[in-house]
């Protein structure tokens, strides 16, 4: 299974795959304005959780790990975004996958979000995943027009053999004590990539990132809005042994 692996030496073939969205619906979750959304595709239905910004272009799509879910790492860093965010009038999606771990599906999931959000007036968008969603991200990233940004936590390396083609501004973050995917995944992902990129490491931050969990709040809380305005990233290597 490629969600347990982070050095798989080949990757699947790319089908010829297609989805296209064929109507939206959506139900308030709460009275907060949070919405369940429910995106019918032509292969199947895409579950989500959307936590709309009146008066924002711009917007950030999160995506699990293999097994998919909603929380994300760090002690649920997904639910965490929308208020983080919220001074920047972003909005957030957090997409459920209709068919985890299957690494083309998951992609397909990832664009039908940005379809989505475009259609809804999001002219900007940065992709955030964890573990195989990182790799998720970074592919999707590659082939939609409107991504300015992709942040890639504890990412496997399955289905970034073409990240070089990316060409979009790249963030990287790993716990160097992950026993599930080494960090080793992250630099040489890193290694890999074009300019910019970024990778940030963790020494004593495990594969789910908690030990991290503030200082991660902290790194997104200024690389997301900053990408989504069009400011130019630093870029490098930061590696931090405490936290």
């Amino acid at each position: 299974m490629p969600g347990n692996m982070w050095d798989e030496p080949e990757e699947a073939p790319q089908q010829d795959l297609d989805l296209k969205l064929l109507r939206v619906g959506a139900q308030p979750i709460d009275d907060s304005g949070t919405l369940r959304v429910l995106l019918e595709t032509t292969r199947g239905q895409i579950e989500g959780i959307l936590h709309p910004v009146e008066g924002g272009s711009t917007a950030v799509i999160c995506v699990g790990g293999a097994m998919g879910g909603v929380e994300g790492p760090a002690d649920s860093l997904y639910a965490r975004l929308p208020l983080l965010l919220s001074s920047a009038k972003v909005t957030v999606l957090r997409i459920e996958y209709r068919k985890p771990n299957d690494f083309e599906e998951c992609v397909l999931d990832a664009l039908a979000g940005c379809s989505f959000m475009k259609g809804i007036g999001a002219a900007d968008l940065v992709l955030v995943g964890h573990s195989f969603g990182g790799a998720v991200v970074i592919k999707a990233g590659e082939l939609h027009e409107s991504v300015r940004g992709i942040a890639s936590m504890s990412p496997q390396l399955y289905g970034t053999r073409q990240v070089e083609n990316l060409n979009k501004p790249l963030l990287l973050i790993h716990g160097m004590s992950d026993s599930i995917l080494s960090h080793e995944a992250s630099e040489d992902i890193y290694r890999r990539a074009l300019e910019p990129k970024r990778i940030v490491l963790y020494a004593e931050a495990g594969h789910s990132l908690i030990q991290a969990k503030q200082q991660i709040d902290d790194l997104l809380s200024d690389w997301i809005p900053a990408r989504l305005g069009g400011v130019p990233d630093v870029g490098g290597r930061e590696e931090y042994e405490t936290l």
